[in-house]
Formats: structure tokens, C-alpha cells, sequence
């Protein structure tokens, strides 16, 4: 979203020179992805929330697979497509991302890439209801209904969740509870829960709602 950026192909040649080894995209971007050709860079590829709606017909996910997966399939290292970025229970487009994950999850099959390639969606940590201690970790009960089928979905394809996990939100938003060196890594020792850093209690309380909805297999 910047200007006077550096090429595409600048950009992938400095990942490989500091051997950074993935990348996401949050849109297809074609001349990223002629530039990602033989890289071995492994890569999200996101679809635009704009996108989701039109998704929820066959035909069109498939022609978006077609597009911007199978053509390049053979040296892109695609190893996510995450349908979706930080929908809410209440948005409008919050009914589309399931439909949309079916339709791009058969196109990826018909074209025979299920073996490679992970279809999921990405969530924020805002869908969690109660998030401490970690082991209480919970959906909301507005987000509850919405995100089951999904990790169901995700669940029957062996699929990961992806999540979005910003220490930075959840220590701006709550800092009387919340001290500085916890949510920066920098924290001497553990606090009386056993975490010595806001990120892995985020992570944890994630997978602790993931068992409460009935998949404690999704990663």
C-alpha cells in the first residue's frame, strides 16, 4: 500500500537472501506470484474478504483456483489458501466464508492439489470469549455458532487454523491486567499460570477453545 516500492522480484530475492522461507499474500497478486516461480518460498494465499461472496458459486472458485493456483501450482510452493481475513460472527459477509471454503477446498481436489495445499480461513483472537487463564480459553457465544462448522470443515480436511495473533492488541486494550514485559517476551521467570509471555497464552487459549467446540486435533 506504500509507493515507490521495490520490484517484485527484489522483494523475493531478498527473502531468499536472508533465507526467509515464507511468505503471505493477502491477495493474488500475479507478478508475485511469476516472481515466486522456483523459489521455494513456502506461501499463504489469501482471498480478499471482497472476494468471498462471489466465491460461494462453484464455478467461480474453481476459475479462481484455475487462476491463481493450478497455473502456478507446478513451482509456487502454495501451501495455504486462507479464505478470508479476520471475519466476525455479526459481519455481512460472515454466512460466505463457509460456502467459500467448500468451493475453493473442491476446486483445489479437482485439481488435484489436496496433497500440497491447506484450505482454512484467518481469525483474530477477538472471537475468544474468555482467554484467560489459557486453559479457559472459549469461543464467545456470538462466535461459537459461527466458527464450529468451520473448524468442522477444517477438522474433516485436516486442515489448520489460522490465526492471527497480535500481543500488541490484547496488551493496548487491557493494560491495567496486563505488564509490559509479559506481552514483550522480556518477563523474568512465569506468572502463576505458568506463562512467561502473552503469545503463548494467546496460542494456548486458542487451542483451548478448539477443544471446547469438539476438534482438539485442529492445529
Amino acid at each position: 500500500n506504500g509507493n515507490n516500492l521495490p520490484t517484485k522480484q527484489a522483494v523475493v530475492d531478498l527473502y531468499k537472501s536472508n533465507r526467509i522461507g515464507k511468505i503471505r499474500l493477502y491477495y493474488p497478486d500475479e507478478g508475485v506470484l511469476q516472481a515466486l516461480r522456483g523459489s521455494n518460498i513456502e506461501v499463504i494465499l489469501g482471498v480478499p474478504n471482497d472476494q468471498l461472496q462471489s466465491l460461494t458459486n462453484t464455478g467461480a472458485a474453481t476459475n479462481w483456483v484455475n487462476k491463481y493456483v493450478k497455473t502456478y501450482s507446478q513451482n509456487v510452493k502454495f501451501k495455504y489458501i486462507a479464505v478470508g481475513n479476520e471475519i466476525h460472527p455479526g459481519d455481512s459477509l460472515a454466512g460466505s466464508v463457509l460456502p467459500a471454503l467448500e468451493n475453493i477446498q473442491k476446486a483445489i481436489s479437482a485439481a488435484n492439489l489436496q496433497g500440497q495445499i491447506k484450505v482454512s480461513t484467518a481469525i483474530d483472537t477477538t472471537l475468544l470469549g474468555n482467554s484467560y487463564p489459557p486453559k479457559d480459553g472459549v469461543f464467545s457465544s456470538s462466535a461459537s455458532s459461527y466458527i464450529r462448522p468451520i473448524v468442522n470443515f477444517l477438522a474433516r480436511n485436516g486442515a489448520p487454523l489460522l490465526a492471527n495473533v497480535y500481543p500488541y492488541f490484547a496488551y493496548a486494550n487491557n493494560q491495567q491486567s496486563i505488564g509490559l514485559d509479559y506481552a514483550l517476551f522480556t518477563k523474568q521467570g512465569n506468572n502463576e499460570v505458568g506463562y512467561q509471555n502473552l503469545f503463548d497464552a494467546l496460542l494456548d487459549s486458542l487451542y483451548a477453545a478448539l477443544e471446547k467446540v469438539g476438534a482438539p486435533n485442529v492445529k
